[in-house]
């Protein structure tokens, strides 16, 4: 078996296999790197020693069974037998569903979540979009503080537990996508620095010293990640890659990095005979994020849409703090501007940067290039107590917000529980293993909200193994179906049946009353009618028509002599519009 490591600045490099040492070569064809051949089997133990230094886990590892910090472990990820053929799911017509594996169930693991597979493909999601399963110190945690890139967590199940929920998930007719995080590694546990430049301080980021995408070294770092990102696309057979906060992806290089990265997995969809996209987060608002790179775009093929996310937010429960702000001036006249321009910040003035932001996309823009959601594990985790919008409104406004998130233009994702309005919180928890380090968090975290007036014994402890197991999905039980869920399940239906995959921004039309409260969003051939106001019946105009109602939130909603439409306070209603 062949064993390798970029280790450019090292003097000798040894190869720890199972407790016994070789020494390895360099490789006379790349620079920096190091090379051996040993007997080895699956499950084997070996890491890399720098300059007779402690032996430390390849950078590159598929499995780390003792942990992070601990050495790897041979694995032959092709020997997975795979039993439910895919040709795959792209990204138009989707509709995702965002899940944490560990809070899933209360086990935490691949092999439980994928025992509630079923209710999804019930419910008529196409793609479950997990956080991040690369290794962190600990069993519990959001992911974000991965720092083996490669490796897949041990307590979810490892490599072999992907497997098996990628396999099974197929079994259902679903996809997978993959939050994969590339802007930092965690706090504890990353041990890059002592093979090579993987890190620069040429850019700073919230996280400090920036990964080395522009620096001397970056050609291998750049290889680093994309490399890991087109491995988990091809070894565990995923659909596609969300890519976390890529604006803090600092890249001077005339290509970014990116680019890079989109072209690469556009090869592989080629070779593999299935479509493969990649979904950035990103702050930036800019239309290059989407745009094909022959048209000097990074080629990404969407982008989560948070101005989207915020507009109807503020909309729904009236909170103006912080970023809010912006849109709670106006929420419907922010909610329009989303639905037929995509961004709200297009060029325009944002109070909250104290500045100019974003630029407007193309009309052409296909709009399922554009994430659409009322809740994400940020806008929930990142909340004092976690509290759902199940906490901040009833379940007639959710019906609302789930009306315009599932029949409207953009690609619609649900976060795990909300179809059924669950009143679990999810909080932000972790478990450090340095002491020094879970303090620092704590106290962060508490100083933090206290600023905002909150009292410090009111902030969940996110070391405490109780903040974990309360933000466990608390799944329904019995015969009677929650109200919700069952119109979650007709509104995903009524998309699949009604709406096209190739609107574009151009599209679209939204008719709207501020003061009034009401809004009229057409996609295509269907239209969601909304009243959001809390106590006054609206009449809406629907324009000249054939109007067939296929789903309302409220029995009493009717057309009226006049041909506009009723809507009691706080309703919505889904209508096929024929001309």
């Amino acid at each position: 078996m062949l064993f390798e490591v970029w280790a450019p600045h090292a003097h000798r490099v040894t190869l720890d296999l199972s407790g016994r040492s070789a020494p390895m070569d360099p490789d006379p064809s790349r620079a920096g790197w190091w090379t051996a051949r040993e007997e080895a089997a699956p499950g084997d133990r070996y890491g890399f020693a720098l300059d007779d230094g402690q032996v430390l886990p390849d950078p590159r590892a598929r499995r780390l069974p003792d942990g992070p910090e601990r050495p790897g472990a041979v694995v032959d990820l092709t020997a997975f037998p795979w039993r439910h053929p895919w040709s795959g799911r792209g990204l138009p017509g989707a509709v995702l569903y965002e899940t944490h594996i560990g809070t899933f169930t209360p086990e935490g693991t691949f092999d439980a979540a994928a025992g509630r597979l079923g209710h999804l493909a019930q419910l008529g999601v196409t793609h479950v979009e997990l956080m991040p399963v690369c290794p962190f110190p600990g069993r519990h945690g959001w992911g974000y503080d991965g720092v083996a890139p490669w490796a897949v967590h041990e307590p979810y199940g490892g490599p072999e537990g992907l497997q098996r929920f990628v396999d099974a998930a197929h079994g259902h007719g679903l996809g997978v996508v993959l939050d994969v995080v590339h802007n930092h590694l965690g706090p504890s546990g990353n041990r890059l620095p002592d093979f090579g430049p993987y890190f620069t301080d040429r850019h700073h980021t919230p996280w400090g010293s920036a990964v080395n995408l522009d620096a001397p070294g970056s050609d291998e770092v750049r290889a680093y990640f994309v490399g890991s990102a087109l491995a988990f696309l091809r070894d565990f057979r995923l659909d596609g890659l969300r890519l976390d906060a890529v604006h803090e992806l600092a890249d001077d290089r005339a290509e970014h990095v990116l680019a890079q990265l989109s072209a690469g997995v556009d090869a592989l969809a080629a070779e593999v005979g299935r479509p493969l996209f990649l979904i950035a987060e990103s702050d930036r608002n800019d239309p290059r994020t989407t745009a094909p790179r022959d048209r000097n775009g990074l080629g990404l093929h969407g982008q989560w849409n948070d101005d989207f996310h915020h507009a109807l937010h503020a909309a729904l429960t009236g909170e103006s703090q912080g970023y809010y702000a912006d849109f709670a001036r106006a929420p419907l006249d922010a909610l329009a501007a989303t639905l037929t321009r995509g961004f709200f910040h297009d060029g325009g003035w944002s109070a909250f940067r104290g500045r100019s932001h974003g630029r407007r996309l193309d009309p052409s823009t296909p709009a399922y290039r554009l994430v659409g959601y009322d809740q994400t594990h940020d806008q929930i985790g990142n909340r004092a107590l976690g509290d759902r919008l199940a906490a901040l409104t009833g379940p007639r406004r959710q019906a609302v917000g789930a009306a315009l998130v599932l029949c409207g233009p953009f690609t619609p994702m649900l976060f795990m529980g909300e179809e059924w309005g669950a009143t679990t919180p999810w909080q932000y928890f972790t478990d450090h293993q340095d002491p020094d380090l879970a303090e620092a968090v704590r106290t962060g975290r508490r100083r933090e909200f206290g600023a905002h007036g909150w009292a410090e014994g009111d902030i969940p402890d996110p070391q405490d193994p109780a903040t974990r197991d309360r933000s466990c999905l608390e799944w329904p039980e019995g015969d009677d179906e929650p109200w919700l869920l069952g119109w979650h399940r007709r509104l995903i239906a009524l998309r699949e049946r009604y709406l096209p995959a190739d609107l574009t921004l151009a599209d679209m039309s939204v008719a709207h009353d501020q003061e009034a409260g009401w809004l009229v969003v057409h996609a295509g051939p269907l239209t969601v009618a909304a009243n959001l106001s809390a106590d006054a019946r609206a009449r809406v105009p629907l324009g000249e028509g054939l109007w067939t109602p296929l789903a309302a939130s409220d029995e009493k909603a009717a057309r009226e002599a006049d041909g506009r439409l009723g809507l009691p306070p706080e309703s919505v209603v889904v209508l096929l519009r024929e001309d």
